[in-house]
């Protein structure tokens, strides 16, 4: 072995337990570890009905789960494409099929079903998610990003 490989070797093993007594707080898992979690309350997709009871405050940095709902009352989608793109999406689940895409613009449901995802909040501002092509105050969820 080289010196130059030897040296790397000996730099990554060593440099495991002083990230992990970091003054970050997180575990081994950096910003995905369970301590950096939150579950949001669930979005629910009903025809007529409000998506939320209240606007969501994130945190940049923290990683968030949400369950979108769809009743089947309707075919419905939530469309915010500058949401998505301030956020780092982990994965999708649907029916326990996990879904990791590289960007979203929206979701529809074409019949009842649940929709949980996992993502990382990034880039501070605020934003919308809305049912398309309507216009009451309660198709609309404002989203913070602080």
């Amino acid at each position: 072995m080289n010196r130059l490989t030897a040296f790397a070797l000996t730099a990554a093993l060593t440099a495991g337990p002083a990230f992990a007594d970091s003054d970050a707080g997180f575990g081994l898992a950096g910003i995905l570890s369970a301590s950096n979690k939150e579950d949001l309350p669930p979005i629910t997709l009903s025809a007529g009905m409000p998506l939320s009871d209240a606007p969501l405050s994130l945190k940049s940095g923290t990683y968030y789960e949400i369950e979108i709902e769809a009743d089947g009352s309707q075919e419905l989608a939530l469309v915010g494409a500058e949401f998505f793109r301030a956020i780092w999406i982990d994965e999708i689940v649907i029916e326990g099929l996990e879904i990791r895409p590289l960007g979203l613009d929206s979701v529809e449901f074409d019949e009842a079903g649940v929709m949980e995802i996992g993502f990382l909040a990034i880039k501070p501002g605020r934003y919308t998610l809305r049912v398309p092509g309507s216009t009451g105050e309660t198709q609309r969820l404002e989203i913070t990003i602080e």
